[in-house]
């Protein structure tokens, strides 16, 4: 249910200004100063976020039923001192290795709670992070992250592609807090941080699991925390140990540039000894050094390639603006992030929706292809079109089904699809953007 404006705007009174130690003209019942409109605030951003329901199987719009007794509810909690965050449901998402990636879901009103905190501390410590630190902060993205890799790649030989081993799960609780102290003294902050990292997980079972370190990845507050964690367990580290080395961080996916493999392999066993002081452990198998061979660097080396931010860099052909072809060291869309799409795609399962009109597949089908090509259309749009070529083959086979006289006659079937291409161009997204066409 949607709210009214008069539910908006009677939780959203302000009850003063926040000041740098969280303290506000509050009523003088509640302990801390947070204000009404601060979490109404939060609110209306975890609804535009969307998210799954938590261990209450509360959704947003049943959540929004009883908005302004909720809203209150949770406001009056948190400025008195007694919230307290329910347990985190665990989910476990496929990763492109066969293994699974554990993501912890709190419910709507733990995430309206959590941007709470997270709407103060982001202005307090946005300041003091890395300009490479490009992971969930304001204006930056990892499209940026990439540009800056790939013009980086072509200026320093090597690199150095850190993973970091179950990172949101081990950081260290301890060091975590005395870095959040070191930028603020806000009780209220302090407190409810404490109690999220120390919240118990409910598994699919319904057991419950305590946490003695780590942070949910999926929680809201996780991602700022994240990035303070590393700030001081690395950012501030590189540009006092390694001022020459550059690198690009995101979260926890980090690349450093170096000039030498000796240098390379200087810093992987000083990253190892630093991180191993913060609790941390790099990926024996997926941390490595890579080369960036091009027609300019010479020399045979076991590892040319890399991944980072869901694109593999590695030798590629490429056309100099003379239209002659070179061989350059330069990002496309990884092998992983292909075979992410194809699943996604064969999810759709449109080849068996006969019933659906052209029209229908494509309302279906554009939010997804349009963030693809907007992500991973930045560089070798080529390789985005093979993989997108397998959307037009399911097409295909949904023509067969469909329209009986295609039927056992897919060479047809795809001839159709291809003269869709050629008439109806900005049906389907990628036909228009990457002049796609079935073959």
């Amino acid at each position: 249910m949607k709210a009214s404006s008069s539910e908006g705007t009677a939780l959203s009174s302000t009850t003063g200004a926040s000041t740098s130690d969280g303290m506000n003209a509050a009523s003088p019942a509640k302990p801390f100063g947070i204000s009404k409109r601060a979490v109404w605030d939060a609110y209306k951003r975890v609804k535009a976020n969307r998210g799954a329901a938590g261990i209450d199987g509360q959704s947003i719009a049943e959540f929004e039923e009883n908005l302004s007794p909720n809203l209150y509810k949770l406001w009056n909690r948190m400025a008195s001192g007694s919230y307290f965050p329910p347990p985190v449901r665990r989910v476990e998402i496929p990763k492109g290795d066969g293994r699974t990636r554990p993501l912890g879901i709190p419910t709507v009103a733990d995430r309206i709670a959590q941007m709470v905190v997270t709407g103060f501390l982001t202005p307090i410590l946005e300041p003091h992070f890395h300009v490479d630190s490009y992971g969930y902060r304001p204006k930056k993205s990892a499209k940026q992250a990439l540009a800056v890799a790939r013009q980086r790649c072509w200026r320093y030989d090597w690199v150095l592609d850190l993973d970091i081993k179950a990172f949101f799960e081990t950081l260290d609780h301890g060091l975590l807090m005395r870095a959040v102290r070191r930028h603020t003294t806000c009780p209220w902050v302090l407190l409810y941080i404490q109690r999220w990292l120390t919240a118990p997980t409910q598994l699919a079972d319904g057991s419950l699991v305590e946490r003695t370190a780590g942070t949910p990845q999926g929680g809201v507050v996780s991602p700022l925390l994240a990035n303070l964690y590393l700030h001081y367990g690395f950012d501030l580290w590189m540009v006092r140990e390694f001022p020459s080395v550059p690198f690009e961080r995101y979260a926890d996916d980090v690349i450093c540039h170096c000039s030498s493999e000796a240098q390379a392999t200087h810093l992987k066993d000083a990253i190892e000894q630093r991180f191993a002081a913060c609790s941390l452990r790099l990926h024996p198998q997926k941390t490595k050094i890579a080369y960036c061979k091009d027609d300019q660097r010479r020399g045979t080396y076991p590892v040319i390639q890399f991944d980072f931010l869901g694109y593999s860099f590695q030798p590629r052909q490429v056309k100099g603006s003379d239209g002659k072809l070179f061989v350059g060291f330069n990002p496309a869309i990884s092998t992983k992030s292909a075979t992410s799409i194809r699943e996604r795609i064969r999810g759709w399962r449109v080849h068996l929706r006969s019933d659906l009109a052209l029209g229908d597949l494509a309302k279906l089908a554009n939010p997804a292809l349009r963030g693809w090509i907007n992500y991973y259309g930045l560089y070798n749009r080529s390789a985005l079109q093979r993989v997108l070529h397998h959307f037009d083959s399911v097409l295909a086979r949904w023509a067969m089904r469909k329209y009986k006289h295609l039927n056992r006659r897919p060479w047809n079937a795809r001839r159709l699809v291809a003269g869709l291409v050629e008439s109806q161009a900005d049906l389907f997204a990628h036909w228009a953007s990457l002049g796609h066409a079935a073959g």
